[in-house]
């Protein structure tokens, strides 16, 4: 079994619009080098990926860019996909 680490200072929950059962969490490890996106349901982990230091700002552009692109459609996504 996998020991469970505490939730770093370093980080941010962001909720899910399909319920507050499952959120987005973001934690900084900069020790190791990585950032940790995982997926929660409830108070549990069901995924997890870790990102590069050197990756991140790329995951951030990719964010942006999508912004731009909704903010050029100005229609935002169906939340239950």
């Amino acid at each position: 079994m996998n020991q469970v680490v505490p939730f770093p200072t370093s980080g941010e929950v962001i909720g899910d619009p399909r319920g507050a059962d499952r959120a987005l969490r973001v934690s900084w490890h900069p020790e190791d080098g990585f950032v940790v996106l995982s997926i929660w349901r409830d108070d549990r982990c069901v995924s997890s990926a870790r990102v590069a230091t050197e990756d991140v700002p790329g995951l951030v552009q990719a964010l942006v860019n999508g912004l731009a692109l909704r903010d050029r459609t100005d229609r935002p996504r169906s939340a239950s996909a």
